[in-house]
Order: structure tokens, then C-alpha cells, then sequence
């Protein structure tokens, strides 16, 4: 899957995304957002700039709890890969096992 940046200040983030600019601000504080070569300039996926106002407005989170929510998510997601790959292992020598098919490297 393609990752696609886009480069905005933080005024365009603010009013795009319904935050403060203050809001947009703590969140590079933390490490939430990208700065961009150009001051007051964010290069972000818009996908993850809406993910982070939705955590904000829609369920009221602090911005130090919208980081701990981002990394339980980005372990959820690292764990679901690993998953499939070792579904596609079990796979595999389960076909090896029934046919004698050879076995590929899915590393």
C-alpha cells in the first residue's frame, strides 16, 4: 500500500481538521505529527492528521493518551502482519505435508 504525504501549515491543519493550533503544536511536541523543512510546515499523511482529530474530538482524549492509542495501534497492526505470515508458514507446510509440495521462503 502506497503511503501518501501532504505538506500543510499548521493554520491549514488547524482549520482543516477542526484542532487549535495550539492542539497541533503539543502533538509535534510529542512526536505525533512531522515537521516539514519549512517552519510552522507539517508533511503528514492526511489519513493519520483525521485518525488523530477523531481521538481528539470524537472521543475526547488527551493528547498524551492519543500517543499511547497510536502505538497500542501500531503493535495491533504489527501483530496482525505477523499473524498472516505465520498463517501463510502453517499453510505452507500443511501443503508440504499433504503433497510434498516444496517449501518456499516467506521471510
Amino acid at each position: 500500500m502506497e503511503t501518501h504525504f501532504i505538506t500543510i501549515t499548521y493554520h491549514d491543519c488547524a482549520s482543516t481538521y477542526g484542532l487549535s493550533e495550539a492542539v497541533v503544536r503539543e502533538f509535534v511536541d510529542l512526536g505525533l505529527l512531522r515537521v516539514a523543512e519549512a517552519p510552522n510546515t507539517l508533511e503528514e499523511e492526511p489519513a493519520h492528521l483525521a485518525r488523530l482529530a477523531r481521538l481528539h474530538h470524537d472521543l475526547g482524549l488527551s493528547t498524551e493518551s492519543i500517543d499511547i492509542v497510536l502505538l497500542m495501534r501500531q503493535r495491533l497492526l504489527q501483530l496482525q502482519q505477523e499473524l498472516r505470515r505465520q498463517q501463510a508458514r502453517a499453510a505452507q507446510l500443511e501443503r508440504f505435508l499433504l503433497g510434498g509440495t516444496p517449501t518456499l521462503d516467506i521471510n
